[in-house]
């Protein structure tokens, strides 16, 4: 499936956003998805690293913010925590299976049940058959990729397909990304972990900010554009986000351009 393709399916309509955001705000709630935004894809989730600029830069955002600065994605809460430590912050993980409050709270919104068991086991099964599919089970959600085998995307989204509706799995719902499929619960998305968010403190009241560059954070965009905020793309293709920012670095350089902002006019951080 093309990228293209998929943010159709997604509901994404025909438009290539061109526009650099506006500078980030004292008053915005900023929310970031991870991978492929704020550090590049690696061949495999567990490779994927933080550097010391990115790990400096976090930690200052957050308290520019008031603490209204959470991480966006697929990954599970304690991968999330594994790769930034020791940063702890608000995150909501498995496309918002899973959340952690600006106090600490955790809240497991999606469990798992025996239609999932059978879904994940038909995954690994299928996986197993062709050499470059993996399996990713994160909890509530599975992920499989197929970076290591990139010409298998036609069957691998074709299979999948079948597969739910052949387990008849209403519940469950498949999520295009880069090189990967993902299983979720029909009932979650970035968008609702955002709203979710949003009804919190320190995120209440704040203009909300997206950054993401994949077929999953479509929602997310979705969600800020309806309340008045910022929805910003990394990368290209067609997106509903009406601002760009050209890649990670692009995505680092504008975060700490607020940074910069501060010191040069002297607002406390």
């Amino acid at each position: 499936m093309s990228a293209d393709a998929g943010a159709a399916a997604a509901g994404a309509p025909a438009r290539v956003a061109r526009r650099m955001p506006p500078p980030l705000a004292p008053g915005d709630a900023l929310f970031l998805d991870i991978d492929g935004t704020l550090v590049d894809l690696a061949p495999t989730p567990d490779r994927a690293l933080v550097d010391a600029t990115l790990a400096r830069l976090l930690p200052g955002l957050a308290a520019r913010l008031g603490g209204a600065l959470a991480l966006v994605t697929g990954r599970a809460i304690r991968d999330v925590d594994r790769l930034f430590a020791p940063l702890v912050l608000p995150v909501a993980g498995q496309h918002g299976c899973e959340r952690r409050d600006a106090e600490g709270t955790l809240h497991f919104l999606a469990p798992g049940d025996a239609s999932f068991d059978r879904l994940r086991d038909i995954f690994i099964a299928f996986a197993s058959r062709h050499e470059g599919l993996a399996v990713e089970h994160k909890g509530a959600s599975l992920a499989l990729h197929y970076r290591g085998a990139p010409t298998l995307a036609s069957h691998v989204h074709r299979t999948l397909r079948s597969v739910l509706a052949r387990e008849n799995a209403s519940g469950y719902a498949l999520q295009p990304g880069k090189r990967l499929v993902e299983l979720k619960p029909g009932s979650r998305d970035k968008g609702k972990a955002i709203a979710d968010f949003m009804r919190e403190a320190p995120f209440a009241v704040r203009r909300p900010v997206f950054v993401g560059d994949d077929l999953g954070d479509e929602l997310g965009f979705r969600a800020v554009a309806r309340m008045g905020g910022l929805a910003i793309k990394v990368g290209p293709g067609r997106t509903r986000a009406a601002w760009r920012l050209a890649d990670v670095r692009a995505v680092r350089a504008w975060l700490a351009a607020a940074m910069a902002d501060d010191a040069q006019t002297g607002t406390p951080a």
